[in-house]
């Protein structure tokens, strides 16, 4: 590993949203580089919400309508999904920054939304299954500011590349790389284009740019390596890599190629540019849904929290939130940065929420919890043969799951008498049980499902009042294990090369109701300090989908997304699939204002105020778990 010396003084991306001039701005994708989706602008308020009004509107065209087929393992010949437009723009420099679906970056005015260049970085779509672009980066040359590049705005892309972009023109930036890019499949093993993806916003301190990657872990043990890389932001020169095996063993072979099957880190890192740390989320080791064949060394690091050192990428602390993941319980959120007072004591924290609905509050800095956390025993019968199973799993005694922690037959809901009566058999059919009871042969309830609990687009955390919000889902999902010899044609998630595919579908009546009870997407707020939730509401409806009155009755469940917070003490959020933008009330979260998008947003929003007006921005485009139309629409609002 090489080190170098990083000028972290110089920073420009601070720990909380930037105030340029008289613009408070959205610089990184999470507000911060430590997350949060918080914004300090103020002129929106509880009061005057129910005035916001259409500022302007962006469409890029970049958007398919697929087949929305993800969990159809009836041989459908029709896979192509649809574009999961998932983005959350930033607002730096006095200009909106967004990619697209199809990775394509925009530059708008902030006021009128009118284009200023757009940037092809030529993505072959046709060889790319899910495809997504959460956010680009934002990169500025304090010494150097006005120069050609003095300003970059830095995209990961589908096909593993990442380009350096002039935020004035959107031209390439030539010292980077090979003419303004590199390429991340440079010391992977073999592999298809779509089982290697860049989806989340590369994370920037000093003068690195860092990125893992989404790897499809469900397809084969010995997928590319999830290393995480970081590069020179000047020049595209390699500095580090990190490949997430056991301590003991090697990351990589004697000519460099880093050893596959090792977690990925697909979502969003976090960077402490005062503690030197790259703070990483990590996947489940593959495939998902069986471990029996994984070597331990591949476990070591799965499914938790890793701080990072910034200049020389050696593991500072880590922290397992799921041991021996099979249930594709990953660390789907960014970590999240926030000072809590706790026993009388102010430290910074790192707050995790998981695909189980718990959260973990870690301290910074060592990555002990700061709330109790307990290894509970956990089920260990029904695993298929092969398989084995950790005794215990963590359980945070603060602040509470978000989500109820298993299902029986007695939870069973319908719509009517029968459709109860018809869930509660299936039900029985399967095993059922507490939270960590094994995939098996017969089929097994899992809820949380591995959607979530908490996925990732949450949380948004209110810096001043220390409230975490977060929206959960609670729709139960059923998991079968399959040998391979009796595996669908086309089955989504086939782990080829082990014992086992996975046939996983939601778990509903005849009807197309759920079978866990409702609500099925909740917003809850929680108070990080005293880690107790202040509130938990359903949010969504069903409206378009079932008669009224059942709409207002029912609430949606295939929700994806999350929420943004301002110093006002407003929430918004898209997210449901019944295509509404919302705001709430942080304090008791009631409904404030409302507003129908064209489909649903899939997203998480952000604001920023620009020449004495706050805008709030969210994307529109559907999702490929949405029952809603593809689209692609960047819709501004303000008040009038």
């Amino acid at each position: 590993m090489k080190n170098v010396g990083l000028a972290f003084a110089t920073i420009l991306t601070c720990a909380t949203t930037v105030q340029a001039e008289d613009n408070i701005e959205w610089p990184a994708y999470g507000g911060s580089p430590g997350g949060g989706h918080y914004s300090r602008a103020t002129e929106i308020t509880k009061v005057n919400v129910n005035n916001l009004v259409e500022a302007w509107q962006h469409r890029s065209g970049d958007f398919r309508a697929g087949s929305n087929a993800i969990f159809d393992e009836s041989g459908n010949d029709d896979t192509t999904s649809p574009t999961a437009f998932a983005v959350t723009p930033l607002m730096v420099e006095n200009t909106v920054y967004y990619c697209t679906s199809f990775n394509r970056v925009f530059a708008l005015e902030p006021d009128t939304g009118a284009e200023k260049w757009v940037f092809d970085p030529e993505v072959d779509m046709a060889v790319e299954g899910l495809t997504n672009c959460r956010g680009v980066s934002s990169w500025v040359d304090e010494q150097n500011e006005d120069a050609f590049c003095g300003h970059r705005i830095m995209l990961g892309t589908l096909d593993g590349r990442i380009f350096a972009i002039d935020g004035k023109s959107g031209k390439r930036c030539p010292d980077f790389g090979n003419n303004g890019e590199i390429s991340l499949s440079l010391g992977l093993t073999k592999h298809e284009a779509f089982e290697y993806q860049i989806t989340s916003a590369p994370a920037i301190i000093g003068d690195l740019v860092i990125s893992g990657a989404m790897v499809i872990d469900s397809f084969r043990p010995d997928v590319p390596a999830g290393v995480v890389r970081a590069y020179n932001i000047r020049t595209g020169e390699f500095v580090w890599g990190w490949n997430p095996t056991h301590p003991d063993r090697e990351q990589a072979d004697e000519v460099g190629t880093y050893t596959p099957g090792t977690t990925n880190v697909w979502s969003t890192i976090s960077v402490d540019a005062e503690r030197g740390l790259v703070i990483v989320p990590t996947g489940n080791s593959s495939p998902d849904y069986y471990g029996g064949d994984r070597e331990g060394h591949l476990d070591y690091y799965s499914s938790s929290v890793v701080a990072l050192d910034a200049a020389t990428g050696e593991v500072n602390w880590n922290y397992q939130t799921v041991h021996h993941d099979i249930w594709d319980y990953d660390i789907p959120a960014q970590p999240t940065f926030v000072d809590l007072t706790i026993d009388g004591r102010e430290r910074p924290a790192v707050v995790q929420v998981t695909k189980m609905g718990m959260t973990f509050v870690l301290d910074r800095e060592t990555g002990q919890p700061l709330h109790p956390v307990e290894e509970r025993a956990v089920p260990q019968e029904g695993a298929v043969p092969g398989e084995y199973l950790s005794p215990t799993q963590p359980f945070p005694l603060k602040p509470e799951p978000l989500h109820q922690l298993g299902i029986t037959p007695e939870d069973a809901w319908g719509l009517t008498f029968i459709d109860k009566n018809q869930c509660k058999r299936k039900l029985k059919k399967i095993r059922t049980g507490p939270i960590y009871t094994p995939p098996s042969l017969e089929g097994t309830a899992y809820y949380p499902s591995p959607l979530g609990g908490n996925n990732w687009g949450a949380p948004a955390v209110d810096l001043d009042r220390k409230i975490m919000i977060a929206n959960t889902h609670h729709m139960a999902m059923e998991v079968r294990l399959a040998p391979q010899n009796d595996c669908p044609e086309g089955v989504t998630f086939p782990q080829h090369g082990s014992q086992y595919c996975v046939i996983m579908t939601p778990i509903t009546s005849a009807l197309g109701a759920p079978c866990s009870p409702p609500p099925w997407a909740t917003l809850a707020a929680v108070d990080l300090e005293a880690g107790n939730i202040l509130w938990q509401i359903p949010f969504g409806s069903l409206k378009g989908m079932v008669p009224w009155p059942f709409h207002n009755m029912l609430n949606s469940g295939w929700q994806s997304g999350g929420p943004m917070v301002t110093k006002s003490g407003l929430i918004f959020i898209g997210a449901t699939m019944d295509g509404f933008f919302r705001a709430f009330d942080i304090e008791d979260g009631k409904t404030l204002w409302e507003y129908e998008l064209p489909t649903s947003a899939n997203t998480v929003p952000m604001s920023y105020t620009y020449n004495g007006e706050q805008y709030v921005l969210v994307a529109a485009g559907g999702h490929f778990t949405s029952p809603l139309p593809a689209g692609d629409y960047v819709t501004a609002f303000k008040l009038p």
